[in-house]
């Protein structure tokens, strides 16, 4: 083989090589311009971080983020309890969104029913504007008076509340009306014994004496309080 020969078959491989070569020149070529294109965003993006811990470093050290991690370890199993509680909760309530879905407008209707029955309005009136007017009008100490008085007018309430009662005075708020005190005539010792042969005077003395018996009991009563 001539030296001719030997020179061109040099020069092929050296074409072969280039070409081999030319892919990883054109894409060092294409980093080299990326990184220099991302130089100063990179500078900036140092700067902003520089400046942002320039900020907190009076607030944040590198002991802060020790002693953050170390109460995280002692904690984790406060934090792992806490997790299942709170998912716990969760659960309850996934199981009760279906039931306050059908409570929760029942309940809003039947407060709407409520208000608009005044029922609101009354409780206002004594929750709120009976206690001002006492507030307004009298001491610490009438108030408190007032108030034992309230007190022991609903016990005497749920006293009339008996049967026996409500009956006796619905008979005695009739009296009123069958009483003619206009026509009621004079009368001595012996119209008096002679009225009470009468039917309607037997069954008042009747009634005068189970009164006269009661009246007998309240004084028990009294002297057993005393």
């Amino acid at each position: 083989m001539t030296n001719e020969e030997l020179i061109l078959q040099k020069l092929e491989k050296l074409d072969r090589l280039e070409e081999q070569l030319a892919p990883i020149i054109q894409g060092h070529k294409a980093r080299t311009e990326l990184m220099a294109d991302l130089a100063p965003l990179g500078r900036q993006a140092a700067d902003l971080v520089t400046r942002g811990l320039q900020e907190v470093e009076t607030s944040f050290q590198a002991d802060d983020v020790l002693d953050l991690l170390t109460m995280v370890a002692r904690n984790t199993r406060n934090f792992s309890y806490a997790l299942r509680q709170f998912e716990s909760l969760l659960d309850f309530m996934k199981d009760m969104a279906p039931l306050m879905k059908s409570t929760v407008p029942k309940l809003v209707s039947y407060l709407d029913t409520l208000d608009q029955r005044g029922v609101f309005r009354v409780l206002k009136i004594w929750m709120v504007d009976f206690r001002e007017k006492i507030a307004a009008n009298y001491g610490p100490e009438e108030s408190e008076e007032i108030i034992d008085g309230i007190v022991a007018f609903i016990g005497l309430a749920r006293t009339l509340s008996d049967p026996k009662a409500v009956e006796f005075l619905r008979r005695a708020a009739a009296l009123p009306g069958l009483v003619d005190l206009d026509n009621a005539p004079k009368v001595g010792p012996a119209g008096l014994a002679v009225a009470s042969f009468s039917d309607e005077m037997k069954e008042g003395l009747g009634v005068v004496v189970e009164l006269t018996k009661a009246l007998g009991k309240l004084k028990e009563t009294e002297d057993e309080s005393d």
